[in-house]
């Protein structure tokens, strides 16, 4: 029920001298209590004059403020929703992606294959002309196998005892007319070494002390082909060094036998 008025009716008795709560005290203390609460009282309503338009305005600014976080509650659930949403066409969009650059990656490696296998066969392409004329020549081969076997395993089984001028007559001269004549189709001019020993192993011969010309590597062939013992007449003892040599991890053993010359 204070008023500003009421205030204002007050304010003299406020500015009296000995309007103050000491002096109450020496007349009365209820005086004393009374003369303070209405002092209070008129600075209560000052103070609440200014306060209930605040109080107001906070009532009012807590409705709004409680209409705002309806609304952000809804947009929170239509954010979360849409969320949702995105996060699923995310997860869509990464795995095409993902096939994608799958796709990119094989098509790329299949583009290198073709490439490769371009080159491949322009660089195979030259070669046509010369598989074709080996393969005709495997053919041919094929036919006079049977002739440069008969010519190997006469020279193995025949040839060991004699020089080079007598293996020759017997291979062209006698052997090779006799095949002509029984129509036995065989290799002109076979080279009797390529055909029954490979380079690496003659290399292995020479580095193991066996001379490099023919008739010391058709003797190589003769000893280490022959189903028999070879005999070996050896004036030079390259032979001999060759073999020493050549069967030392086999522990070969030599026995030295002396002859009292006649």
């Amino acid at each position: 029920t204070i008023n500003e008025e009421t205030v204002e009716l007050l304010q003299p008795y406020f500015n009296m001298e000995d309007y103050t709560l000491e002096s109450a005290k020496k007349v009365c203390g209820n005086v004393a209590g009374l003369l303070s609460w209405t002092q209070a009282m008129a600075i209560f309503y000052g103070v609440n004059k200014e306060v209930l338009p605040l109080k107001a305005n906070l009532a009012k600014q807590e409705g709004y403020l409680k209409t705002a976080n309806a609304e952000l509650a809804k947009a929170q659930e239509l954010l979360d929703e849409k969320q949702a949403e995105l996060d699923k066409v995310q997860a869509k969009f990464d795995a095409a992606m993902k096939e994608k650059m799958d796709l990119l990656n094989d098509a790329e490696t299949c583009r290198r294959k073709m490439q490769a296998a371009s080159m491949l066969i322009d660089g195979l392409s030259g070669e046509k002309v010369r598989w074709t004329q080996q393969s005709k020549e495997f053919k041919a081969q094929i036919k006079r196998l049977v002739g440069d076997v008969l010519l190997c395993t006469g020279f193995l089984s025949y040839c060991g005892p004699f020089n080079q001028t007598f293996r020759n007559l017997l291979l062209k001269d006698l052997w090779e007319s006799e095949m002509r004549a029984q129509k036995i189709p065989f290799t002109e001019n076979l080279n009797l070494i390529s055909m029954l020993v490979d380079p690496p192993t003659i290399s292995e011969w020479n580095l193991q002390g066996l001379p490099g010309d023919d008739l010391s590597i058709q003797n190589g062939i003769i000893v280490t082909k022959a189903t028999r013992y070879p005999l070996l007449v050896d004036p030079q003892t390259q032979g001999k060094s060759w073999i020493k040599k050549k069967e030392q991890d086999n522990e070969l053993q030599v026995n030295s036998v002396l002859r009292n010359s006649v």
